[in-house]
């Protein structure tokens, strides 16, 4: 699956030592991630952007935190990720961040010149760089949460993972045959040591 969204709530990760790894935790990071994933930004937009990277840092943490937010509402009532799970941001106004994104997109307007037929046509709003990305992903989250895909969207309970994931089988629990090693043999030496 690609979807804009789903990879920048991807950029919380386990650190791997029992933390949080933040990949967007500088802008120099954002520019990267950003580079990375400019043909994601491309598909949702319809063309690409110019230059907003180390701009675009901020609204881009910004717009994570709603997204996660709302991928957290999304799994309920199962737990959300750890990594949110104490300071998760109001749903409503993650709602209200990802709207407000997706509408600098612009607007579908009717245009019906005398003696033609209707159409309507795309206007965009703004040509700002950085409104441009927050928006493509504030889009990707309204047509992501809105869509077929949100109900396989799960997070994963491994005791260290922070990450959200598409279920891909029924039987599917943890995000990754990784994670599903470490619970079992956690699971195991935990029974080991108990007995």
């Amino acid at each position: 699956m690609n979807n804009l969204a789903f990879a920048l709530a991807a950029t919380i990760k386990h650190d791997g030592h029992g933390g949080i790894a933040d990949l967007l935790s500088t802008p120099e990071e954002a520019a990267v991630w950003l580079a990375d994933h400019a043909e994601l930004v491309a598909e949702v937009l319809g063309r690409r952007t110019g230059p907003a990277a180390v701009e675009a840092w901020p609204e881009l943490v910004g717009i994570r935190r709603a997204v996660r937010a709302l991928f957290a509402r999304a799994v309920a009532p199962g737990a959300p990720s750890k990594a949110d799970a104490d300071r998760l941001m109001d749903a409503d106004a993650a709602v209200r961040m990802v709207n407000r994104a997706a509408d600098r997109l612009g607007s579908e307007r009717l245009e019906w010149p005398a003696g033609g037929e209707p159409v309507v046509r795309r206007v965009a709003r703004t040509e700002d760089p950085v409104a441009l990305v927050t928006g493509a992903v504030g889009r990707s989250a309204i047509d992501f949460l809105a869509g077929p895909d949100r109900d396989r969207l799960r997070a994963c309970p491994a005791a260290r993972c922070v990450k959200y994931f598409l279920q891909d089988d029924p039987r599917q629990t943890w995000c990754s045959p990784a994670c599903g090693n470490r619970e079992r043999v956690n699971r195991h030496y935990r029974r080991r040591t108990a007995g």
